[in-house]
């Protein structure tokens, strides 16, 4: 697949609303791989380990949440700098035309979510946290986290889309509706949200900051998706995985840079 690049109207649309789907983003055979990884990922109860992948649900509702999942490898890894949606993080996220020009993935994660299962309202312009806030100044995006959910399976009505609140990510007002996170409140019915559906294939981009989550699944079967947090090169991760030396081995000098943007500085090793 040949790099997609931004244009003049993704940009309007992005400062705007503060997402953008982007259609058909990965290939059919890509797809068909994440998937057949998927069915291969053993069960695993909360906190356990799958080598240096870690379950670590958000919440009781969320579903199955296997957090540094590129060290599934494979497809997994083919996703750090995936054409569909490269150059957009690096659009605007990427310290574009800085001196710390550059990417890093803060947190990459597989979540599968059967009926019942929903993610709780969160985030929003108002009071947010820099990590995820959106800005942009002097001609350059300078957002702190852009966040990339692809689309496993088909999320129509129904499948617990990603909902989001268009343009939340730039309130100066808290939403008065908007309930509270650690009591599990949905985002089903809050006033100005909308669902964002995906055909399997399709991504959702957006800024961290954007007040958005899960809405409840009341079909059968499971939404797989996979989530890559993308940020400035100088960020470390939230919290606190490290990528296996394996991994970073395997991997091409461009996704290595974006895992481990700053590799360790120290003095060399003297002879005894």
């Amino acid at each position: 697949m040949e790099a997609r690049t931004p244009a003049l109207l993704d940009d309007y649309l992005f400062d705007l609303r503060g997402y953008l789907v982007l259609k058909d983003a990965v290939e059919p055979e890509l797809l068909e791989r994440l998937n057949r990884a998927v069915d291969a990922v053993p069960p695993l109860q909360m906190g356990e380990w799958l080598g240096n992948a870690h379950r670590r649900d958000y919440t009781r509702d969320t579903g199955f949440e296997l957090h540094n999942c590129v060290e599934l490898g494979g497809p997994f890894e083919e996703l750090i700098d995936h054409p569909g949606w490269i150059n957009y993080l690096r659009h605007y996220c990427g310290e574009e035309q800085s001196y710390v020009e550059g990417l890093f993935i803060d947190e990459c994660i597989l979540s599968v979510r059967g009926p019942g299962g929903h993610h709780p309202v969160h985030s929003g312009g108002y009071r947010g946290a820099l990590r995820g806030a959106y800005h942009y100044a002097n001609g350059v995006f300078r957002c702190g986290q852009c966040n990339i959910i692809l689309a496993l399976t088909d999320i129509s009505p129904g499948d617990g889309a990603t909902m989001v609140i268009p343009g939340s990510h730039k309130s100066n007002f808290p939403h008065p509706l908007q309930g509270d996170y650690a009591r599990g409140d949905r985002m089903d019915n809050l006033a100005g949200a909308v669902e964002v559906p995906l055909n399997k294939g399709d991504a959702v981009l957006f800024v961290d900051g954007i007040m958005h989550g899960g809405s409840s699944r009341i079909n059968q079967g499971e939404r797989r998706v996979v989530i890559y947090r993308y940020g400035a090169s100088w960020a470390a991760t939230r919290f606190g995985y490290e990528y296996s030396q394996a991994l970073l081995d395997r991997l091409t000098p461009e996704r290595r840079r974006i895992l481990q943007p700053i590799p360790p500085l120290r003095p060399p090793v003297r002879a005894a």
